[in-house]
């Protein structure tokens, strides 16, 4: 059994190292890295990926790729805190002084792919896991795609490529937070039943509370055990803007600015861990 508290304190970490460096700049996307902040804190600190902060290149290290290319900024309080570059960088959020840009992009130490258009970083994803399978290497790819992101052709061209090559190093994470930038996904166009959409592509599918290590970890546990060739994708439930009481579920803040009284009572609710197991 893993001892998750150490996980809860480091999503209270994350949460406010984003907002500080999003109201600092007016630039980013708060709610769309807090849906999926616990799942990329899991695969970082919880034993998943395998890498090397001093050789971020290392042809042997484990890929992890924000296809959601609007939240790969989740990556970078992460990424400094494990030493792949100084903290200072943090501050110098999308300053072109610094190394740290609102979309991420392959410059920045750790970070594998530029990820702007949606679908693009799980097609990359998937070719890394191809050559891994091909130059005779047990390195895993890892990607995180939105919901809506799967309204895209070429996520589901990938998938059907990804089942026909067996690529079961292939871990993909769907944030199934709910929401797009426009609406509901299930009033734009309808993506349930979600899970056998996957399944019929020929995918395992596992399915977690994405605000839950406890049940993230089980996932992740599930996921050792599959040894049938295919790739794996979790569903990963979440609560997009999950932390801040105003901007949880609502579709207008996909990337709105709060206000002076929005940042006050921000900070306040950022103040109390609300992830709880």
């Amino acid at each position: 059994m893993r001892d998750i508290h150490p996980f809860l304190s480091k999503s209270q970490w994350l949460r406010k190292e984003i907002f500080d460096m999003v109201i600092r700049t007016q630039k980013g996307h708060i709610p769309s890295c807090y849906s999926c902040s616990e799942i990329v804190l899991a695969l970082c600190y919880g034993g998943m990926i395998r890498f090397d902060a001093k050789n971020p290149r290392s042809k042997n290290r484990d890929s992890l790729i924000v296809s959601k290319g609007h939240a790969a900024m989740v990556l970078y309080p992460i990424l400094a805190d494990l030493g792949f570059y100084p903290k200072e960088e943090l501050l110098k959020f999308t300053n072109p002084n610094g190394i740290l840009r609102m979309y991420a992009d392959h410059t920045i130490p750790g970070i594998e792919a530029i990820c702007g258009s949606l679908g693009h970083g799980f097609t990359i994803a998937a070719g890394y896991a191809l050559a891994a399978k091909r130059d005779g290497r047990d390195s895993k790819s890892y990607v995180i795609v939105s919901d809506g992101e799967c309204y895209e052709g070429s996520v589901w061209e990938t998938a059907m490529f990804a089942s026909h090559y067996e690529l079961d190093n292939l871990i993909t994470v769907v944030d199934r937070n709910g929401l797009c930038i426009l609406s509901e996904t299930e009033k734009c166009v309808k993506l349930n039943p979600l899970e056998d959409k996957w399944k019929a592509f020929g995918w395992n599918v596992i399915n977690v509370n994405g605000h839950s290590y406890t049940d993230i970890f089980r996932g992740f546990d599930d996921l050792v055990k599959n040894k049938n060739k295919k790739p794996t994708v979790i569903i990963s439930k979440s609560v997009k803007g999950k932390g801040i009481s105003f901007m949880e579920n609502k579709v207008e803040w996909h990337n709105k600015m709060p206000n002076a009284e929005q940042v006050g009572k921000a900070r306040e609710n950022l103040e109390k861990n609300c992830i709880i197991n």
